[in-house]
């Protein structure tokens, strides 16, 4: 029990001060970008170091909270009807993974961020990315501490935790929406491409979301059709029948 406890506490320790990473990184100096008023509009001049820099961060979170964080959603989700112990586990234990990749990738575009991008939180892209780097370990933290099933507090931890890594993958999504708008507010480059191809993913991860909603009811009704015996009518009854129902001569 000491020992398990111990790990524990060293595995806490350790996703505290990897959460601070970002918040020390903040001390070193910001890399310079070459600004020029244009029709009084600051665009931002790229130098291909910094521009190889923003793609890479823009990657990062589109692959964290566009991508891996919603598919986390819908593999746990295949937990709801299972009722095999070896394929639940593998399912929840692929969620957590997932989750935690998600997590690393984000805390590194943050650190990149801090590092090489100016950083006044004065637009809505910074300043949703800042909340959502709080956020998104809220889920993390809820899964350490997740009761054991059939306890009192399943159910509210269950609903906090459902909700909460809904509302931050959400709101990554829109972040991704809002970062693509901002490159090109700067940049003056078309994003529609990548709008475009993002939309579509999204579309696409909805309609599995929704679609899982249906999928046990399909099945059911599949087997329901399948193995329900059709019952002779009036018109289709056998010759047997027929000769039964005929009046005597």
């Amino acid at each position: 029990m000491v020992g398990i406890t111990i790990q524990k506490v060293i595995f806490h320790v350790v996703i505290f001060i990897v959460a601070l990473l970002p918040l020390v990184s903040a001390t070193q100096k910001h890399t310079k970008k070459i600004i020029h008023e244009c029709n009084d509009h600051k665009i931002l001049e790229l130098s291909p170091k910094l521009s190889f820099q923003i793609i890479l961060h823009g990657i990062l979170l589109w692959a964290s909270m566009g991508f891996l964080m919603p598919i986390a959603i819908l593999v746990i989700r295949m937990s709801n009807k299972e009722q095999n112990g070896r394929r639940l586990k593998i399912i929840v234990y692929t969620h957590a993974s997932l989750q935690i990749l998600s997590v690393l990738l984000v805390v590194v575009a943050t650190i990149m961020s801090v590092i090489n991008f100016e950083n006044f939180f004065d637009n809505t892209h910074q300043r949703l990315g800042l909340a959502l780097y709080v956020a998104i370990w809220l889920p993390i933290i809820a899964g350490i501490f997740r009761p054991d099933r059939g306890s009192n507090n399943r159910g509210v931890w269950y609903a906090f935790h459902w909700l909460i890594g809904i509302t931050v993958t959400l709101l990554g999504i829109v972040n991704v929406y809002i970062g693509l708008q901002a490159y090109n507010t700067k940049t003056m480059k078309s994003t529609s491409v990548w709008n475009w191809l993002f939309s579509i993913e999204a579309a696409v991860i909805a309609f599995i979301y929704l679609f899982q909603e249906k999928w046990q009811y399909i099945k059911q009704s599949g087997g329901i059709l399948g193995n329900e015996s059709v019952r002779p009518t009036d018109q289709e009854a056998s010759p047997t029948q027929k000769k039964e129902l005929s009046p005597m001569a």
